[in-house]
């Protein structure tokens, strides 16, 4: 089986960058090609200017790709495909907004899951990889579990068994204290789903999957269901109106038979932000002027904020401190689309010359992602290169998965 990639939701290109080791040299892009990307489709509403797109066919080429909505392509006219990959977008479920404002796969983002779901039952792909917030899988706030739910029916409904886990990436590695679900889906016919069918969910969550091969986990179990459950008798629409369930970390589909486990990872050797930031001259315009430094440690320290609920209560806000400047012998925090504002969020870092305090650069974000360095620099401005990396995943991971992914690809 040839090892073709559609990529959907391609941003500037996370999946490709991971899956074929791709670097950047002199403005020369070196991509070892394991996996053939037959398209990649990029869209952001609402804005004329399509910066994500622009980066990716700047660096990649124009030929197979697409910029329009993926809700109104014909599925039909999408190249045929091995594997299936995309970050699709998680606003609606984001760790950004509280829990109880996010409306999950009902939201404006959240309902581009159909749009995925109709290439499944068009394109019918052997093999799937998404990337999405570890809040899925407790999305909706009032009925927890519902949303990853029905994503799993839609999987079941269209012959596939599920494998998925919450990855922190630091925890393996990689430059970012960034927590994402990673969802890989395999049809049920294909020889991998054979190899595996005599083994318990357990063993293939633990020692047999694709995530227990790349990412390991002891044998301690945190949290566990105490039975399997079952979605073979349940539809959408019953899931939509009465489905609940606590989704742990990690867990298995086979045949509509879902368990789920709190797994521990077996930790790597950390990368932090000093094996990160630059150490040469930086220009002025990073480090914080005073009154942003004044503003700046009000930011990040504990305080207490007096707020009004919608029916009139006062209730107190609060907040802890965060170190600051950044821990420099740790790996950076989760980076956001706001970075390099005066936002609590902000990476701040003491300069290596100076020892004086400043931003983050463009090129030491796109380090903490594990992008080339300047891969964003392709015309567009720089509080968007910022945004591109809050957007971004960490592309390490993808890159652990690659060879095993293309193994599993190779043994059809």
């Amino acid at each position: 089986m040839k090892k073709t990639v559609v990529e959907l939701f391609a941003g500037v290109g996370g999946f490709r960058v991971g899956l074929n080791n791709v670097k950047l040299e002199n403005e020369k892009i070196i991509e070892n090609k394991t996996f053939d990307f037959v398209w990649a489709n990029q869209w952001e509403p609402a804005t004329k200017s399509q910066d994500a797109y622009n980066c990716y066919i700047q660096r990649f080429g124009e030929e197979h790709t697409s910029n329009v909505d993926i809700n109104i392509v014909d599925k039909n006219e999408i190249p045929n495909h091995s594997l299936l990959v995309g970050g699709f977008p998680c606003q609606d479920y984001s760790v950004a907004q509280s829990l109880t404002t996010s409306s999950g796969i009902e939201g404006k983002k959240g309902v581009l899951w159909w749009s995925i779901n109709e290439i499944l039952q068009v394109k019918n792909p052997p093999f799937v990889l998404l990337e999405n917030v570890d809040r899925l899988l407790k999305s909706p706030a009032k009925q927890r579990g519902r949303d990853f739910a029905i994503m799993l029916r839609c999987f079941y409904e269209n012959g596939y068994n599920v494998q998925w886990r919450v990855i922190n990436a630091a925890e393996y590695g990689f430059g970012q204290k960034r927590k994402r679900i990673f969802i890989f889906a395999y049809k049920n016919d294909t020889k991998y789903a054979n190899n595996l069918i005599k083994s318990s969910i357990h063993e293939v969550t633990f020692k047999k999957g694709l995530f227990a091969k790349c990412f390991p986990v002891t044998e301690n179990i945190l949290k566990f269901n105490e039975k399997p459950i079952s979605i073979k008798n349940k539809n959408t629409l019953n899931i939509t109106k009465n489905f609940k369930f606590d989704f742990h970390n990690s867990g298995t589909m086979i045949d509509g038979i879902i368990d789920t486990f709190q797994t521990e990872p077996i930790p790597a050797k950390l990368l932090t932000l000093k094996d990160i930031i630059v150490n040469t001259d930086v220009d002025k315009s990073y480090f914080l002027t005073k009154e942003q430094l004044k503003k700046m440690e009000y930011l990040k320290g504990a305080k207490k904020i007096p707020r009004l609920r919608p029916n009139g209560e006062t209730y107190n806000y609060t907040e802890g401190s965060m170190p600051f400047p950044d821990n420099l012998n740790s790996p950076a925090r989760t980076m956001l689309t706001s970075e390099k504002s005066i936002n609590r969020s902000s990476h701040i870092v003491e300069d290596f010359i100076t020892k004086k305090t400043r931003f983050i650069l463009p090129i030491e974000a796109e380090r903490i992602n594990g992008f080339p360095d300047n891969w964003t620099n392709t015309g567009m401005l720089e509080k968007k290169r910022y945004f591109m990396m809050g957007n971004a995943l960490v592309v390490g991971v993808i890159g652990q998965l690659s060879s095993e992914i293309s193994n599993i690809i190779d043994n059809e």
